[in-house]
């Protein structure tokens, strides 16, 4: 069986900027995994990167088989950006976003038809937003918002989710009704990458976990790759924590 994620030798640079530095990963489908690392670490250079928007400068990246272009025009790889890069102003409604998940089984017209219909309240259902579909998006709370965009890729029936810090700005509950809902799709055979800057979280969300500091430091079972011998690499002693916070 082909890995849901496979990403081979890779390096970014922008420009004279080292970005990930001969990353390697591979993902069977049906797993969580946390992308974990600090600010500035590769975390969302590493998503774009495997969704194809971000070209790397050499090494190769496969989704299920098949290339991140490839893998988006056939609907199989779905994503869920950080909040700063939606325009929540934009006058659309939570259906209309969750509809967009289904433009690749749709006609050039983008006219919807009966199954997706069904997809829509499927998905609106399964994030509890069934009754907030006619809201503008940008009137939901943090955590609703993050579930629309949780909710277009479950009409999209991706079978890879990258998600980009889905628990940034959401209250508890809203978080616990996340990762319930992630390992759900994970236990349907859906293959998950999330990054998340919450250690605390990882254990509850995750089958594995990746910790990145521009090159792999750990990679395996959430247990090891949170040791603290592999976290003071990737994030420093306490005292230099204390520094980059200062410097920020």
């Amino acid at each position: 069986m082909n890995a849901a994620i496979e990403v081979t030798d890779t390096t970014v640079r922008y420009g004279d900027v080292l970005a990930l530095d001969n990353v390697s990963l591979s993902l069977p489908p049906g797993r969580v995994c946390g992308l974990l690392g600090t600010n500035g670490s590769g975390k969302s250079t590493l998503l774009k990167t495997v969704l194809g928007l971000v070209p790397a400068d050499h090494g190769r990246i496969r989704i299920l088989g098949h290339t991140s272009t490839q893998a988006r025009r056939k609907g199989l790889l779905g994503y869920v950006p950080q909040s700063e890069q939606v325009d929540w102003a934009f006058p659309v409604r939570v259906r209309d976003v969750v509809m967009m998940g289904r433009y690749g089984h749709m006609s050039a017209r983008r006219r919807p038809r009966p199954a997706d219909h069904q997809a829509l309240a499927h998905a609106l259902e399964r994030t509890h937003l069934s009754d907030l579909a006619d809201r503008q998006i940008g009137a939901l709370s943090g955590g609703q918002r993050k579930r629309a965009f949780i909710a277009r890729a479950i009409a999209q029936n991706a079978r890879v989710l990258l998600l980009d810090e889905p628990f940034a700005g959401v209250d508890k509950r809203s978080e616990d009704h996340i990762i319930e809902l992630l390992r759900q799709l994970g236990t349907e055979g859906h293959t998950l990458l999330v990054s998340t800057h919450d250690l605390a979280q990882v254990p509850a969300l995750c089958d594995q976990a990746l910790l990145l500091q521009r090159r792999v430091i750990a990679h395996g079972h959430p247990a090891h790759v949170l040791h603290p011998d592999n976290l003071t690499q990737a994030f420093g002693t306490p005292t230099d924590q204390e520094d980059r916070a200062w410097t920020r």
